[in-house]
């Protein structure tokens, strides 16, 4: 499997999902600059976390607008998979690639810190390497990720089965106790109409190795490897 990792300018993330791509496949990843107009022959591509343009007018909405993200587009419509991580995530509800947005935090305060998660839905590419309903802890490290749309979106969202990950409880509980942002139904992950997109405010990349004091994003990426190689 072939990856490609895309970089913005201010992105500071693209390094760790490069390493946790190369751990995972065993091939180099290939860094795209964002003001390129091709992608290389790839079977994944990684919008990576990060504070693309410095987070300025919001996060992930000036990378939108990047050369290279027409090229993502496409390629996702193609069936390319594609994984946004927190920024990335912005990235892709400002593009217009899945829906809502991501507001600032409720506490208005940054976040960095693991969290508890609840899969929701492993019936994908992304999430394959997981139990339905599976409890992993990953952390989170944003300003801007709490989840918004309108009830009609989320409602649609939960009845095609979208809703990939939840924050939680450690329990399991899925509530204001667990929801660490303010997230509207403590939402995590989304997927894409096709669910070749994901994205996800957590950082899998950074739960990948023992090292990180935790290894339940490996799995993320483990089950990418074996649908896509």
């Amino acid at each position: 499997m072939r990856a490609a990792v895309i970089v913005f300018p201010g992105s500071n993330c693209d390094r760790d999902a490069k390493i946790a791509l190369e751990f995972a496949t065993g091939f180099p990843a290939d860094m795209v600059w964002h003001s390129d107009h091709n992608l290389p022959k790839v079977d994944l591509i990684v919008i990576p976390g990060g504070f693309s343009y410095g987070d300025y007018l919001r996060g992930g909405a000036m990378a939108a607008h990047s050369p290279i993200m027409r090229e993502v587009k496409v390629a996702a419509e193609g069936g390319i998979p594609v994984l946004g991580i927190c920024n990335g995530f912005q990235v892709l509800t400002e593009c217009g690639m899945l829906p809502g947005v991501l507001m600032r935090n409720a506490s208005l305060k940054f976040i960095c810190r693991p969290v508890t998660l609840r899969i929701e839905n492993n019936q994908s590419i992304f999430t394959a390497g997981y139990k339905a309903g599976q409890l992993i802890e990953i952390p989170v490290a944003h300003n801007e990720g709490n989840y918004f749309a309108d009830e009609q979106t989320l409602d649609s969202l939960e009845g095609d089965g979208r809703v990939a990950i939840r924050y939680a409880t450690p329990e399991g509980t899925i509530g204001p106790d667990g929801n660490p942002n303010g997230s509207a139904r403590n939402i995590a992950g989304i997927f894409n109409e096709t669910k070749n997109v994901l994205g996800l405010m957590p950082h899998p990349e950074r739960a990948a190795d023992a090292k990180h004091g935790g290894i339940d994003g490996k799995a993320m990426f483990d089950s990418l490897v074996q649908a896509l190689s």
